[in-house]
């Protein structure tokens, strides 16, 4: 069974349009959570230990940004 994939982010952010659309070539659908939007999804970021976006989520790991980091971390979706 795959994790479920979470795609904090922003409207008009650059770097996560990146991310989403890496996320959607690579075939991995996903949740985008607009930071900008919801007060909880911004504490939920913090919670990570990010204060920006973008964040990206899969179980309980997270990475922030266009990141090798991002590969290896959909490799396990």
């Amino acid at each position: 069974m795959s994790q479920k994939v979470i795609v904090y982010s922003t409207e008009g952010c650059i770097e996560c349009n990146y991310v989403k659309q890496m996320l959607t070539e690579e075939g991995i659908s996903f949740e985008v959570r607009d930071v900008m939007k919801s007060e909880e999804y911004q504490k939920e970021v913090e919670t990570f230990g990010f204060l920006g976006v973008p964040v990206t989520v899969v179980g309980d790991k997270a990475v922030k940004g266009m990141t090798p980091e991002l590969r290896e971390l959909i490799a396990t979706v």
